[in-house]
């Protein structure tokens, strides 16, 4: 497989799973963007963010239902994170939002990437279940001191984190879990005046996706190390028309034979203000192929999308035009892919080879 070649896959939409509940103070303006997982009972689970009045989110568990081998429906089973740290908290704002959830068979864990959005802004932070319902948190992500970079990247926001299922091979040769995430480059948005800041030898300012790594041996050692990444690399950056403004990972990689296919999305339009709810944008959803022995590398990418905003309920909603991959899932030997429709509902598509 050259650059050149397509990216054997597609996403079929197969309908809405799951909408905000009349009279649920929790989902008055929108369920969205969910991670999953498959519970000790062997059921597939749905934690979807739901947001309350005012963009307060929380963390959901939902079981889907499943019928002749589609998701159909979930059914409400509570909340299992929400925003009661300190560090999740400002004066005006508050939130757990937009898990993503990787089973580590090495952990023996889930291990879920979520945005606190605390007194600074957004800033990723980890946290671990064997069940899905009872999570300990491990903290804010902390990123060690690269120095070829000429930067320090605690200094900005991040977000669309998430961890591959396997170990792989960082650069030293070591070990290591790896995890994909996106830096927010503004620090005017934490401190007025600072400006767009880039690390060394990045040309291109606009956010894209990075990868990062943490040694199994240090995570062997303390559990809480998960939250210690290093050796970061740049991975991909907006390249297609419509991943023009930025582009930003979606659900776990998933291993195929080519290496690691990644969801992710692609970004058009104007940005208000990185804090606010878009209502100029357009979220589309597109692949990358990662190598398998180096995923840092891009192996092949698609030039447009695989899912773009086309229904009522992807094109209207708390935030318009938005297709957002968070969850992916295999149901009796299918693929499907849960995805966030305009920051609202939660639709599924399934995802199939074209060769």
């Amino acid at each position: 497989m050259t650059p050149d070649s397509p990216v054997p896959y597609r996403l079929t939409r197969v309908g809405v799973v799951m909408t905000p509940e009349p009279g649920n103070i929790q989902e008055a303006e929108g369920v969205l963007n969910p991670a999953s997982g498959r519970g000790p009972d062997g059921e597939l689970y749905l934690l979807p963010r739901l947001v309350a009045e005012g963009n307060v989110s929380r963390v959901g568990i939902a079981r889907v239902v499943v019928e002749d081998g589609v998701p159909v429906a979930v059914e409400r089973e509570g909340v299992v994170l929400q925003p009661d740290r300190g560090w999740e908290r400002g004066a005006d704002n508050a939130g757990t939002e937009d898990p993503r959830t990787t089973w580590i068979d090495a952990l023996g864990l889930h291990v879920m990437t979520y945005v606190a959005y605390g007194p600074l802004g957004p800033r990723t932070a980890v946290a671990v279940s064997e069940d899905l319902r009872d999570w300990r948190r491990l903290g804010p992500v902390l990123f060690r001191y690269q120095d070829d970079l000429d930067m320090d990247l605690n200094l900005f926001h991040n977000k669309d984190t998430v961890f591959f299922p396997e170990t792989v091979t960082a650069p030293d040769g070591s070990e290591a879990f790896a995890v994909l995430h996106r830096p927010m480059w503004d620090l005017g948005e934490t401190k007025p005046g600072q400006g767009v800041r880039v690390p060394a030898g990045v040309s291109d300012e606009r956010q894209s996706i990075w990868i990062s790594y943490v040694p199994v041996a240090s995570v062997r050692e303390d559990l809480a190390n998960l939250t210690l990444w290093e050796q970061h690399r740049f991975v991909a950056g907006p390249e297609f028309p419509f991943e023009a403004v930025k582009i930003g990972g979606g659900p776990p990689p998933l291993r195929i034979p080519e290496g690691w296919l990644v969801l992710h999305h692609g970004v058009t339009g104007v940005i208000d203000s990185a804090f606010s709810q878009q209502q100029k944008v357009n979220y589309a959803a597109g692949a990358l192929i990662l190598d398998a022995d180096d995923p840092s590398r891009v192996i092949t990418r698609t030039p447009e999308p695989l899912l773009a905003p086309e229904t009522d309920d992807e094109r209207s909603g708390i935030v318009p035009n938005v297709v957002f991959p968070t969850a992916i899932e295999e149901i009796d030997g299918r693929h499907f892919v849960f995805y966030g429709m305009a920051d609202s509902k939660i639709g599924v598509a399934l995802l199939e080879r074209t060769d």
